[in-house]
């Protein structure tokens, strides 16, 4: 064994039972940690969980978005109905239909179906519901 294989002599005064080094022969082998093992596992675990977390996340900005949407086109048919020719007075939770003809919009209580044998010349919308916000519920897109 040559000067450069030796192992350096270590000492250690205290309690056995918290020795960073073996005392005896008899002792069990202490090897000391791979801090780079550690921080790897650990950093790969942070990963993990945060990529865990951020999709979640996405998603429910995702439903968010989806609902901002929703609440858009709510918007936009409410206030065409509200610029259309209107000959009643709409009550809350029934269906009503929006026409349209030569960019002038109608609401009617009639259904794209319910014209007969009149054939309504006017072009379908929608199908909306009023709510109790006074905004419409499209029920049916033509």
């Amino acid at each position: 064994m040559t000067t450069e294989e030796t192992v350096p002599f270590e000492s250690y005064t205290g309690e056995a039972s918290l020795s960073p080094i073996p005392l005896s022969i008899g002792s069990p082998v202490i090897r000391p940690e791979d801090k780079n093992k550690i921080r790897a596992n650990a950093v790969e675990a942070m990963h993990y969980y945060a990529n865990q977390e951020i999709g979640m996340l996405k998603k429910q900005a995702d439903l968010i978005m989806q609902q901002v949407r929703e609440i858009e086109g709510r918007l936009k048919i409410s206030e065409q109905i509200y610029q259309s020719d209107m000959r009643f007075t709409p009550i809350v939770n029934q269906v009503y239909h929006l026409y349209e003809k030569d960019d002038h919009f109608l609401l009617s209580l009639i259904g794209p179906d319910e014209w007969g044998r009149s054939k309504n010349s006017r072009k379908y919308i929608a199908s909306v519901k009023l709510l109790g916000d006074h905004s419409w519920d499209v029920i049916n897109k033509g």
